[in-house]
């Protein structure tokens, strides 16, 4: 038989709207962003940035134990929740700490959870973020079963799930898309690729020329970005999320970019990356283009960021403080950790409940 070329109906396509510098490479492309909402993406990128710095401070202080920074990658989570609604989904693996501030999560909470209290899980009502997902690649399986749920309603929300590219490695990433693809769920499938799984670069763990071919497989269109780019995030976000809508289902974006510091607390990068590596990205990281980008504008100056800075350092000490209060009211409410989970507890959840309360009461016991 003849060989034919088979026609398929997508490809790939690289995004790019603000050069290293900060400055406009094609101003048809820009986004239509109000001032408001850009100076408030400002400031909230850097107090994902300086949170993180002093989350470090804390963890190598010994107050709080091991997290996952996101320095680096803060353009490649907030430039895709920013566009989207309250009332739509987020799906986060582990690292992020930007795209939740945005949508309402409090630095009080982290602390909790990263300070070992479980407890700061605990959703508050009407938001509709999922709480971290340690597990590689797991969260998207449960983001396409909420937009499944959305779609069998009859609603417009969408879900957004993040995750890195080492999970597109993963089963549970192709199950997910392939799933999404042939029901046409709403969900915006997010690869940040920060270039290194954990400790296994990029260019080992897969073979495929871009990740966001990965998707095309599964009939999802996909699109990739520059990741330090916030606008370039912001815009592409902006389409999948009018694709969604419309009934027209799932998109994948890759957004490229990299993470400045170590995969958790618990690492090493030096141990096996080029400090010439990091140096390079350095130059392209986000939130200094975004601030020339702003600055260009004439919408920020540098007394407004040295402003700013004074601002968000003093909410950052009242959150540690207030986060290093309400631990220690904590140390007496063991049980109540396993409250914020379900709406209604598993059985499974209940015997341990009963578990550590007998194990608490017998310990009172002893030391009275």
């Amino acid at each position: 038989m003849p060989r034919e070329v088979v026609d398929l109906p997508y490809q790939v396509e690289y995004l790019s709207i603000l050069d290293e510098d900060g400055n406009l490479l094609d101003e048809d492309l820009e986004p239509d962003i109000p001032e408001e909402r850009l100076l408030r993406l400002h400031r909230v990128m850097l107090q994902a940035r300086r949170f993180d710095e002093r989350m470090l401070q804390l963890q190598r202080q010994g107050r709080i134990g091991t997290f996952a920074p996101v320095k680096g990658q803060e353009a490649a989570q907030m430039g895709i929740v920013a566009p989207l609604r309250d009332t739509d989904w987020m799906v986060p693996s582990f690292r992020e700490q930007a795209a939740s501030l945005w949508r309402g999560q409090s630095m009080e909470s982290f602390l909790l959870v990263y300070g070992g209290f479980y407890q700061g899980n605990e959703i508050p009502e009407g938001t509709r973020n999922l709480p971290v997902a340690v597990p590689v690649g797991t969260q998207p399986l449960h983001a396409v079963g909420l937009s499944y749920g959305i779609k069998h309603r009859g609603e417009d929300d969408l879900v957004v799930t993040f995750f890195g590219d080492g999970a597109t490695s993963e089963g549970d990433f192709h199950e997910a898309l392939n799933f999404a693809g042939v029901w046409k769920t709403p969900t915006i499938f997010v690869c940040q690729n920060n270039q290194w799984a954990i400790s296994v670069p990029r260019a080992h763990q897969t073979n495929s020329k871009t990740l966001a071919q990965k998707a095309l497989g599964q009939g999802v269109p996909a699109l990739q970005v520059d990741g330090n780019d916030i606008l370039a995030v912001y815009a592409a976000a902006e389409e999948a999320a009018e694709r969604a809508r419309a009934g027209e289902g799932p998109t994948m974006i890759e957004c490229i970019t990299y993470r400045l510091s170590m995969h958790t607390t618990a690492d090493d990068p030096k141990r096996y990356r080029e400090e010439e590596e990091v140096e390079k990205w350095q130059k392209r990281e986000p939130l200094h283009r975004f601030q020339t980008y702003l600055k260009n504008k004439g919408l920020l100056s540098d007394d407004d960021i040295a402003k700013t800075e004074e601002e968000i350092k003093a909410e950052i000490q009242d959150a540690v403080d207030a986060a290093e209060r309400r631990m220690k009211e904590l140390e007496g409410e063991e049980l109540s950790m396993f409250e914020h989970m379900y709406a209604e507890m598993p059985p499974y959840l209940k015997e341990q409940r009963e578990e550590l309360a007998d194990e608490l009461q017998a310990k009172e016991g002893t030391d009275g």
